[in-house]
């Protein structure tokens, strides 16, 4: 374990690492320019030293850790490296990393990106295990000292995370497809159905599950994606290219009533969902799901979940979807096997709830 890191940015992943790099046995110091974000990371134990500069808070550091604003991250990385040690081998967390990796230049710096957060954001919602199980990117160049690098690999692996090397040019169109594209989507679906009426009836008034699902990430902080599409802008639009591409090519069979298009269309999507949840989930092939409607009271999901776990009957996933207070909402529990799925059903409605039961992977 790294005995010396200092952290520069104490928001919500920074002081998180500094909880998680303490919890490891790391002594941790840490500054950031907003005061409250520092002194809110030290009451909340991120920290073991607030430092009263970046430059006192990296002296003797084996690591630094910088986690910036994305447009202040490239400048705060070369200020780091600038200020500190030879000695001292300096990582990121930044969601983008083509233009920090080529903003710093240097083989002391590794960048880095671990796929975890939450909605909030700030150091009072910082947790140690947030990088449990999460993959943490890590950029090396050709250029990067393989003993720096050894280094941060072995940082992200005692916080839990699983570390995974990549081109930074690579991870920012991987990124782009896979995270930044779904929050543009979701945006455009939601505006799109908040923007008109239809004979009268508000869309988003009666939104589904399927609307709800797919702009759950919609509306997300401006000051983070302002500066994440701006700075990934070009994998962006190559990928909101190649959708448009896909989405006139849906359009033109709908319009000649290519059914054998459309059926095999669907049918590629089920196939890349069935991979997608088989890594997820090993079993996936067993999966059931359970979709329970609860109301809205205390103490309705403790007795679901209590009811299956008298039983032995494990979830695997779960989901939480409101629908009001006079309705209640929807649960939906992943448990593997049949047989479970059949008498968790049946041990529910035993009690009063409704419940529907199918499996997770249609193989028909």
């Amino acid at each position: 374990m790294v005995d010396r890191v200092a952290i520069v940015g104490t928001g919500l992943i920074g002081a998180s690492v500094g909880l998680a790099a303490r919890q490891a046995g790391a002594r941790v110091s840490g500054w950031d320019p907003d005061e409250r974000a520092l002194s809110v990371a030290a009451e909340r134990g991120a920290l073991d030293e607030p430092a009263p500069s970046a430059a006192d808070a990296l002296r003797d550091a084996d690591l630094a850790v910088v986690a910036a604003p994305i447009s202040a991250l490239a400048d705060e990385v070369a200020a780091v490296l600038a200020a500190s040690s030879e000695t001292t081998t300096v990582t990121d967390v930044g969601s983008t990393k083509a233009s920090v990796v080529a903003a710093a230049g240097s083989s002391r710096f590794v960048g880095g990106h671990p796929i975890c957060g939450l909605e909030a954001h700030g150091p009072e919602h910082a947790a140690a295990a947030l990088f449990e199980g999460a993959t943490w990117f890590l950029t090396p160049t050709a250029d990067t000292d393989p003993e720096r690098y050894r280094l941060v690999h072995g940082f992200v692996s005692e916080l839990g995370a699983l570390p995974a090397a990549i081109d930074a040019a690579a991870h920012d169109r991987l990124v782009a497809l896979t995270s930044h594209l779904p929050h543009v989507l979701a945006n455009v679906v939601v505006n799109q159905a908040g923007s008109v009426r239809v004979a009268g009836h508000e869309p988003l008034a009666s939104a589904g599950g399927s609307l709800r699902d797919m702009t759950r990430i919609a509306g997300a902080n401006p000051r983070i994606w302002v500066d994440i599409f701006r700075d990934n802008a070009d994998a962006v639009r190559e990928a909101l290219a190649e959708h448009r591409r896909r989405i006139e090519e849906v359009e033109a069979a709908l319009a000649q009533d290519d059914t054998s298009f459309i059926a095999e269309w669907i049918g590629e999507a089920a196939d890349n969902r069935r991979r997608m949840l088989q890594r997820a989930y090993p079993d996936a092939r067993d999966l059931h799901q359970l979709r329970v409607h609860i109301p809205d009271r205390p103490g309705a999901f403790a007795e679901v979940t209590q009811t299956l776990g008298a039983e032995r009957i494990n979830i695997e996933d779960f989901e939480m979807q409101h629908i009001s207070p006079e309705l209640g909402g929807t649960l939906t529990l992943l448990v593997g096997g049949a047989d479970d799925a059949r008498r968790g059903a049946e041990l529910l409605e035993a009690r009063g709830y409704a419940v529907l039961v199918s499996a997770v992977l249609d193989e028909s």
